[in-house]
């Protein structure tokens, strides 16, 4: 539904010189498989694909590195791949070159339960490390629904329904090990919790969308396993009375775990979906971790904000099953929103709001969606102000396309003139490129500009995202 740029591809000398070195180090872990390029050059997102001309299959840093120096020495592009569950076109492979396929990388390098942190290499999911945890006490709270690898979500800044609680991939990772674009292999920070140290050369690398280098490990914080959890769905007579319920519960500082919101018609197709029999009504889905006289006393705080807005009672999760079946069809949410309109494809917005205004940016939202003709659907983390309409269109009906096109342009300037962002979790990739100019200005992209040449001049790293150089 978006096309990807024209950019000019890799002459295909230059490729058939890097396949030639790699061969005798990665042997049959290097293909020109069409049917495994073709997988390689896309996401979940409703972006045109884009091919590479080659998958290398990584197991370690050093081999990361030679891929990489090879590439750098005769100026094909890298794209480095975890899941493919990126929803922005990241993956795609726009000049060609070679996709850097990190899923083999899936060790779980040390856990460090006294400092509650641990090292992991790139390939590792966000589930295999929770499995791993089970048996210490200890988990990683960043949920984004997607079982993505912990590189690949360091690198789109991922986020997810426990930011509220716990925070985004920013506040997650303590220190990362990244190849550069010349094929060096830089370590950016030290295990301590706090730094001043120079430059914060691991926020730079987060979210830099293998744009500035490929990550290859990384360090995380880690939390304890809250003794007591308690999990709910709370239906509301409108849209305005859930919204002013998160806005309360934040300001009135409940620490609650997850708060999120989704709509009426995102609610129907939920239903439809997952089988379940939830009201058809605005409703917030609702965690709360603690002790188990801590989560209660939580659970009555907003149960008293809720009952002023006209809740209709809480449907309690009382088992690890019902929790984990609850929130599967919050996970679900995308496909759910697809079964209102059966054979359509979807593609969503994600706009981040200061939260005071949040209630304005979601009731206008929501008219503007009332007043289109467009299937849509809202679901979102609100409690940190972050929410997506789903717009689901037949990709083939142009006029379809254009009014879905045109309704999440009008979202992103409303976010934007709020002094929100075009992106809270999503990211850029080539989606969200003329957003993000509109957003920075021309000041911020020259600085972003400056730091993609700085550290890759020949433009080789993931070419064609964030950033034209």
């Amino acid at each position: 539904m978006t096309a990807a740029p024209q950019l000019a591809r890799t002459a295909p000398a230059a490729v058939e010189a890097v396949l030639d070195r790699l061969r005798p180090l990665l042997g049959d872990r290097l293909t020109t498989s069409a049917a495994v390029c073709e997988q390689h050059g896309r996401d979940e997102s409703y972006h045109d694909p884009m091919p590479p001309d080659a998958v290398a299959f990584a197991e370690s840093t050093e081999e990361v590195a030679a891929i990489v120096r090879a590439c750098a020495d005769h100026t094909v592009p890298v794209i480095p791949f975890g899941t493919g569950t990126s929803l922005e076109g990241h993956v795609a492979a726009l000049r060609g070159g070679i996709c850097l396929d990190l899923s083999h990388m899936t060790a779980i390098l040390e856990v460090r339960p006294e400092d509650m942190d641990c090292t992991v290499q790139a390939g590792v999911t966000r589930k295999q490390l929770n499995e791993h945890l089970r048996d210490t006490g200890l988990f990683f709270p960043i949920d984004p629904g997607a079982d993505a690898s912990l590189g690949g979500m360091a690198a789109t800044r991922a986020s997810g329904t426990n930011a509220v609680r716990y925070g985004t991939m920013r506040e997650a990772v303590l220190a990362l090990t990244v190849v550069t674009a010349d094929g060096r292999v830089l370590k950016t920070g030290r295990r301590a919790r706090k730094s001043a140290a120079g430059y914060d050369l691991t926020r730079l690398f987060v979210g830099s969308e293998g744009t500035l280098g490929v990550i290859t490990e990384v360090t995380l914080r880690l939390h304890g396993i809250p003794e007591c959890v308690l999990s709910a769905v709370c239906p509301f007579p409108g849209l305005k009375a859930a919204v002013d319920t998160v806005i309360e519960t934040i300001q009135t500082g409940v620490p609650i775990a997850r708060i999120e919101f989704l709509d009426a018609n995102q609610m129907r197709g939920i239903n439809a979906y997952s089988g379940t029999d939830y009201a058809i009504a605005p409703t917030l889905f609702l965690e709360f971790h603690g002790t188990e006289a801590f989560a209660r006393e939580q659970v009555g705080m907003v149960e008293a904000i809720a009952a002023e807005h006209g809740a209709t009672g809480f449907q309690w999760a009382e088992t690890l099953e019902d929790r984990n079946r609850l929130w599967q069809a919050r996970h679900n949410a995308y496909y759910a929103g697809l079964a209102l309109k059966p054979g359509a494809k979807g593609f969503s917005s994600d706009v981040c709001v200061p939260i005071s205004r949040l209630a304005d940016c979601l009731a206008d939202t929501a008219e503007d969606c009332a007043a289109s003709s467009v299937v849509t659907a809202i679901v979102g983390h609100v409690g940190d102000g972050n929410f997506h309409v789903l717009f689901i269109v037949d990709p083939d009906a142009p006029e379809e396309v254009a009014a879905a096109r045109a309704l999440n342009d009008r979202i992103v300037a409303r976010a934007l003139a709020m002094e929100g962002t075009c992106t809270g979790e999503h990211g850029v990739g080539y989606g969200k490129m003329a957003f993000l100019e509109a957003e920075h200005g021309p000041e911020g992209m020259a600085v972003m500009r400056a730091l993609k040449v700085a550290l890759d001049p020949d433009d080789i790293m993931n070419p064609g995202k964030i950033v034209r150089v």
